[in-house]
């Protein structure tokens, strides 16, 4: 593109460069924003007499990068990734209340694979609208989803008592799956949005995940331990969880109009919109020129011919402007097509497969084991404590273990893979507590206790790497979609583990007969403990 020839009285071309009498503002902008609000961006630059300033778009649009100062969008963070898990181990660690409420039955089981088909079918679903639906949107409809079961089965089914023993086992189910859906597009629309801010940040949401772990737990074992009654104690610990969710929704309203998070996740969009399609025809560029000579309009277009008389208003300033638009036309917004979003999706699939796997392979394993067959690890000394305290050991080594995947590593993909299969050792050690059944070979309290905290230790840094680093090896404007498709396989995983769990419900649902019935648990043991 050529820039038209401009005459003076001498007759002679002139150019920007050879009027050093007038001053000149060349900006280059692909919105369209008011002449005025450009030479607002342009402080900072010196615009003397004869002097030529050529503005590239980051400069004009760019701003200094705000500071998370006192850490305090870091915390934010890791209470979002409490406020996602916190309703579900809110159901299953009251192991001890549903064991005597449902005695004889799988109801952690069932819950556990209950959460998890949900699970997947709610990330699924929301990466497949990730393009469709706001992220904030997602984020806040997740929250609702999980704080409406909690206040319904604390309220109506622990308080009240108003249903029956059938219908409240299979209202519990229902609650279970209305969290799972609310909380997995919750937490795959989270992963989406740290992977636009940096890495630090989604370590962060993956320890608040063991944060809420511990929290659960810890609420738990002091919520049982100050009320001698089962029904008083549940209550109390529903309160401190609903509490606690609510927190996490209120810090998310606030924490993302702040100015760090709003500059970081506009970076994407920022990024994408510099870009022209080559198949754009609406590009031009104008040029203004008012010398204090004489005034010479001229205008030129791609598209369209010069009309001096529209420009009469733009050129009373005295001032030349060089203008270079692409106008963002108003209209309805086209959303992508299918062939664009499959084809996204295998670019960022074949980026990340590997982290993908070593993520799955990660979450397979744990389920196999957690919560499920931990729940049902008895002892005669210990009774009912003993599947607490086991959970309440998994998840502080798993917090343990997220706080270590923030240490500097350049993991290969396939060097997590390997790491991730190796913890398929953690199966049979476990099967081993329970097994044979009544005298298994793993029989002091010890052993499931010693294998839990490896297991989460192991568990919190190859369940964090993945996630973290996967982000990374995409551009920045797919970060999103990374985060989402991580979910994807997280879950995945978490689903084939919790079905073969189920197979090993036979090997300790009697391992707890011998010693004493369920309902005697709570009473004979508490002293001891």
């Amino acid at each position: 593109m050529t820039m038209p020839s401009v005459r003076r009285n001498s007759g002679k071309g002139l150019s920007p460069a050879l009027t050093p009498e007038v001053n000149v503002v060349t900006s280059f902008s692909f919105d369209s924003y008011q002449l005025e609000e450009e030479e607002v961006h342009t402080t900072g630059s010196q615009r003397a007499d004869g002097v030529l300033t050529f503005m590239e778009p980051d400069a004009i649009c760019s701003s200094p990068e705000p500071q998370d100062r006192y850490h305090g969008i870091y915390f934010a963070m890791l209470l979002a990734g409490v406020g996602f898990l916190l309703p579900y181990n809110s159901f299953i660690t009251d192991v001890d209340y549903l064991h005597h409420k449902y005695p004889g039955t799988s109801i952690v089981f069932d819950m556990s694979l209950t959460y998890i088909l949900v699970a997947l079918a709610a990330v699924i679903l929301n990466n497949a609208l990730v393009e469709l639906l706001t992220l904030h949107m997602r984020i806040t409809v997740g929250y609702l989803l999980a704080l409406g079961p909690l206040l319904f089965i604390g309220i109506c089914d622990i308080w009240l008592e108003l249903f029956s023993l059938k219908h409240s086992y299979a209202i519990n189910l229902i609650a279970i799956g209305v969290v799972a859906f609310g909380c997995t597009v919750q937490q795959s629309s989270f992963y989406g949005y740290t992977g636009m801010l940096p890495k630090r940040y989604t370590q962060g949401v993956m320890t608040g995940e063991s944060t809420a772990g511990v929290i659960i737990s810890l609420s738990r074992i002091f919520t049982k331990l100050m009320l001698p009654s089962e029904k008083e104690s549940t209550i109390i610990f529903f309160i401190i969880s609903i509490s606690l969710e609510f927190m996490c929704f209120i810090l998310h309203l606030i924490v993302k109009q702040t100015d760090f998070v709003k500059y970081h996740t506009s970076l994407t969009k920022e990024k994408v919109a510099w870009v022209k399609e080559p198949s754009e025809k609406s590009f031009r560029y104008r040029v203004h020129l008012n010398s204090l000579a004489e005034e010479v309009k001229h205008e030129n277009e791609e598209t369209d011919q010069p009309n001096s008389s529209e420009l009469q208003p733009e050129l009373d300033a005295g001032n030349t402007y060089v203008r270079f638009d692409v106008p963002a036309p108003k209209g309805k917004k086209n959303w992508p097509s299918i062939r664009d979003m499959i084809l996204q999706r295998y670019l960022v699939l074949r980026m990340i497969w590997a982290y993908m796997l070593s993520i799955a392979v990660t979450y397979f394993i744990t389920l196999c084991l957690f919560p499920g067959l931990e729940s049902e690890i008895r002892n005669c000394t210990l009774g009912e404590w003993l599947p607490i305290l086991i959970m309440a050991i998994f998840n502080l080594s798993d917090f343990v273990g997220k706080i270590l995947a923030a240490l500097p590593y350049n993991w290969k993909g396939t060097n997590l893979f390997i790491c991730a299969t190796i913890r398929v050792i953690f199966i049979p050690l476990f099967i081993m507590c329970v097994y044979p059944s009544g005298k298994p070979t793993f029989s002091h309290p010890a052993w499931p206790c010693i294998f839990s905290l490896l297991m989460g230790i192991s568990n919190g840094y190859f369940g964090s790497v993945p996630m973290i680093l996967a982000v990374g090896q995409v551009s920045p404007e797919q970060r999103e979609l990374a985060g989402n498709t991580m979910t994807v396989s997280y879950m995945t995983g978490l689903t084939l583990g919790s079905a073969v769990a189920y197979s090993a419900y036979s090997l300790a649902s009697a391992s707890h007969i011998i010693c004493f019935h369920t309902e005697t648990y709570n009473s004979s043991l508490a002293p001891e403990f």
